[in-house]
């Protein structure tokens, strides 16, 4: 049998780089070499494509977090779609592994479709509003699903009139959560109980991305997540229901309670009453289409103390570590991380590229 030439692409320019590194870890770990040809390439910090053993091993230790070389055998990629297709000849598909700005963001999947090289995952236009949380957001609540009230906050209207975007905020009530719109892994994210907070966390938040998303904190929430994998000519499917429970020292699940700590309890499955389990499950799948996702994403709810279910956001392509969230609620529903990458390898060559 002829083996699936995979290239598993990871790293890149975000700062979610090392989580990027740790989920490929897992993927190029858990592909049978009996099925698959496997092409390992890093995208280095500043962008160097370069290619790696197939067989590394990075974990996420504070203090060393794991990184893509900026030496070695680099990759040059030409954007004319026939060179780009003949240097790209020797893979089927690709796995990018690769979260936040410049690979979550359809920027990688646009060059993708460019090459004619299918690739695991959504395609340009719900990867781009799916990175960004305003976007995202207001497609959901268009297609009338409930998604919290918020205040965006671009470049020039911060630049031109901080006035004005704070009484927005003040609108919202405190606390509020300040984010980078277009990050993940909890980067840059400031819970705010004070007005007199709200510059400081909003300039920290900057320097991730100059566009920012001011949430209304939801008290007493239950964080609950669901899987959703599109499969069986394109039929989806909601995982298990999961609940993040935080402790120690931290007020919400953080980059550190995240990866670096052993603060933060992941429940699978969460312990929820029948019917909200089922309703959270519709909910996921129903975001899902509304953004136009394909292949897998993880929808991350609130269930406030009056049992209603808000959507925090949608993840196009979640942490992926055997231990990730997204592959537990998979095995918790009776699909194995091997088995579940096989499943989006599937998905990603039956539906190839081009406008579907």
């Amino acid at each position: 049998m002829t083996k699936i030439r995979v290239a598993v692409l990871f790293g890149g320019r975000s700062s979610e780089h090392s989580v990027s590194c740790v989920s490929a870890s897992g993927v190029l770990r858990a592909l049978d070499p009996q099925k698959y040809d496997i092409t390992a390439i890093g995208i280095s910090p500043s962008g160097r494509w370069i290619k790696m053993d197939s067989n590394l091993d990075f974990v996420m230790a504070s203090g060393q977090l794991p990184q893509v070389p900026e030496v070695g055998e680099s990759l040059a990629l030409s954007p004319d779609p026939e060179v780009l297709r003949h240097q790209l000849a020797d893979i089927d598909v690709v796995f990018p592994v690769l979260h936040g700005p410049w690979g979550e963001d359809g920027t990688i999947q646009g060059l993708l479709e460019l090459a004619a090289v299918p690739y695991v995952g959504s395609g340009v236009l719900a990867s781009a509003a799916g990175m960004d949380k305003i976007t995202m957001k207001i497609l959901l609540a268009h297609a009338g699903l409930e998604v919290g009230a918020f205040v965006g906050i671009t470049d020039h209207q911060w630049r031109n009139d901080q006035a004005a975007c704070i009484d927005a905020v003040n609108d919202l009530g405190y606390p509020v959560f300040v984010k980078p719109a277009r990050a993940g892994s909890s980067r840059g994210i400031t819970k705010v109980k004070k007005q007199g907070d709200l510059i400081a966390a909003i300039e920290q938040a900057r320097t991730h991305d100059p566009r920012i998303i001011i949430e209304a904190g939801v008290e007493q929430a239950r964080e609950l997540e669901c899987g959703v994998l599109s499969g069986d000519q394109g039929r989806l499917r909601a995982s298990c229901v999961a609940e993040i429970v935080v402790g120690g020292q931290h007020e919400f699940y953080d980059f550190d309670a995240k990866y670096l700590e052993d603060s933060a309890q992941l429940v699978v499955p969460a312990n929820l009453d029948i019917d909200i389990e089922r309703e959270l499950q519709e909910l996921a799948i129903r975001a899902f289409d509304a953004l136009g996702c394909e292949g897998l994403a993880r929808i991350d709810f609130f269930l406030d103390a009056n049992r209603t279910l808000i959507i925090n956001e949608a993840n196009t392509m979640p942490g992926f570590t055997p231990i990730s969230m997204y592959p537990r609620m998979w095995q918790g529903s009776g699909i194995e991380y091997g088995e579940l990458i096989d499943t989006l390898i599937s998905d990603a060559l039956r539906r190839g590229t081009g406008l579907r």
